[in-house]
C-alpha cells in the first residue's frame, strides 16, 4: 500500500490543471513549498513568457556524480472527454486513484516528492537530482533549455531514470517523433468550373495517400527492431482541415502528420523524399495557377532513447527493479534528449502504464504507487552506501 503522504502529495498534484495550454506555474510553486519544508533549494528556469518553468534540485553532495530523477509536469487535455470523475481531484476506488495526470505522470513526481524524508535522513553519499519539466506533451519542448543549463554544471549526474509509464519495468529504448505541418495553397473558383481552380484537399488528399503507402511500406520492408510490439517506424496522419463550402473549389488545406521512428530510420531521410513528391505536385498546381504552394513545416522533433552503451549503469538500474528484463516502449520520452545531448545514461521506469493515459478517467493503481515507492526506496539506499 502506498504510502498517506504519497497519496496526498499526488492528490495536490492533480489539483492543478496544468494542461500544457495552461500555466505550470502554480503547480511549481506548490513543488517549491514542499521541498522549502525539508530545508531543500530548488530553482526555476522559465520559458520566454514567463508564464511556465522547469524546476532543478538536488539532494546530497553536487561535487560527486548521482541520479537524475526527470519528470514533466504537464499533463494532455481532459475536453471531449467523458469523465465518470473529477479529472482535477484525486479519487481513490478499487485499489485505483483517478484523475489527470495519475498514469502519465505525475504519480511519479509525487512518489519522488514523497521520499525526500528518507533522502534526508539517509545521509547520501552521492546526490539524487530533480528535473521536473514543462510542455513535454506537445513536444518535450521545455526541457531542452534545462539540458542546456545543465550542461555548465561542474560535476553532471552519472544516469537519468525518466519516470514515464512503464509498471515499473526498465525500459532501455524508445521510438523518436517528427510531427509536422502541411499546408497546401490552392485557386478557389465555382465548383460547376472546378477543372479551372487548383483543389487543395484533393492535392491534400494525394498528399496523406503518399504518407499511407509509406507506411505501408515500413509495416512490410522496415528497418526493424524485433523488440519493440510495433517494430517499425510509424506514419500518422491526424489531423486534417480545408475547404469552406461544398459548390467552392477549394483554396486551402492543412493537415498534420507524425512519424514514430525506431533508432535504425532516419525519419529526415522520409521527409527529404515526402518533400520531393511536394515539389512534383507543386509542378502540376502551377501550371494552372502561379500562385499555388504546398509548404511543410517541421513542428517537433526529439530522438528516440537507444540502450546506454554503459552495461554497469544498465545492471546497477536493472537491480532496482523487481523485473529483470529489459523493457521497449512504443511512445516517446524526454530521455532522448538526456541521451543525446548530456551524454547520460538514460533508462525509462515509472509507476503506471500508458494503456490508462491520454484517456477520459486515467488512473493508476495503486499497488504500483507502492512499487515505485519501493524503487526509490532502494534507490536511496545505494546511494547511501559507502564509495
Amino acid at each position: 500500500m502506498a504510502t498517506q503522504l504519497t497519496i496526498n502529495t499526488l492528490t495536490k498534484l492533480i489539483s492543478f490543471d496544468t494542461t500544457s495550454v495552461h500555466s505550470n506555474l502554480a503547480l511549481m510553486a506548490y513543488i517549491q513549498s514542499f521541498l522549502n519544508e525539508y530545508g531543500v533549494e530548488s530553482t526555476l528556469d522559465y520559458n520566454q513568457e514567463k508564464t511556465k518553468a522547469n524546476l532543478y534540485a538536488t539532494i546530497g553532495p553536487i561535487e560527486k556524480p548521482g541520479i537524475l530523477l526527470s519528470g514533466h509536469t504537464d499533463t494532455v487535455p481532459v475536453k471531449g472527454q467523458s469523465w465518470s470523475t473529477d479529472p482535477f481531484e484525486l479519487t481513490l476506488l478499487d485499489n485505483k486513484a483517478f484523475g489527470r495526470g495519475t498514469a502519465d505522470m505525475k504519480s511519479f513526481i509525487a512518489v519522488a516528492l514523497a521520499s525526500v524524508p528518507k533522502m534526508l535522513s539517509t545521509n547520501l553519499t552521492k546526490p539524487i537530482h530533480f528535473a521536473f519539466s514543462y510542455d513535454e506533451e506537445i513536444g518535450c519542448l521545455g526541457v531542452r533549455s534545462l539540458i542546456e543549463k545543465l550542461k555548465h554544471l561542474d560535476v553532471k549526474p552519472a544516469a537519468c531514470i525518466v519516470g514515464e509509464p512503464t509498471e515499473m519495468k526498465l525500459v532501455t529504448s524508445h521510438k523518436g517523433k517528427l510531427a509536422a505541418r502541411v499546408t497546401v495553397t490552392g485557386k478557389e473558383c465555382h465548383s460547376g468550373m472546378a477543372p479551372h481552380g487548383v483543389n487543395a484537399v484533393n492535392y491534400a488528399a494525394r498528399l496523406v495517400n503518399w504518407l499511407e503507402n509509406a507506411a505501408n511500406d515500413k509495416a512490410q520492408n522496415g528497418p526493424f527492431h524485433t523488440q519493440y510490439d510495433i517494430p517499425y517506424s510509424t506514419i500518422h496522419t491526424g489531423i486534417i482541415q480545408g475547404g469552406t463550402a461544398l459548390n467552392i473549389v477549394p483554396n486551402h488545406c492543412q493537415f498534420d502528420f507524425e512519424i514514430r521512428n525506431i533508432a535504425d530510420d532516419n525519419p529526415q531521410d522520409l521527409l527529404g523524399h515526402f518533400a520531393d513528391y511536394c515539389q512534383e505536385l507543386i509542378g502540376e498546381m502551377t501550371q494552372k495557377a502561379s500562385d499555388t504552394d504546398i509548404a511543410i513545416e517541421v513542428l517537433t522533433e526529439y530522438p528516440g532513447l537507444a540502450k546506454a552503451n554503459d552495461d554497469a549503469i544498465i545492471s546497477y538500474l536493472k537491480n532496482l527493479t523487481d523485473d529483470a528484463e529489459e523493457g521497449q516502449i512504443n511512445f516517446g520520452t524526454e530521455g532522448g534528449l538526456f541521451s543525446e545531448r548530456l551524454k547520460l545514461p538514460t533508462v525509462v521506469c515509472g509507476p503506471g502504464s500508458m494503456q490508462q493515459g491520454h484517456k477520459p478517467d486515467e488512473f493508476i493503481y495503486i499497488e504500483q504507487l507502492a512499487k515505485s515507492e519501493a524503487f526509490i526506496e532502494r534507490l536511496i539506499d545505494s546511494l547511501s552506501e559507502s564509495p
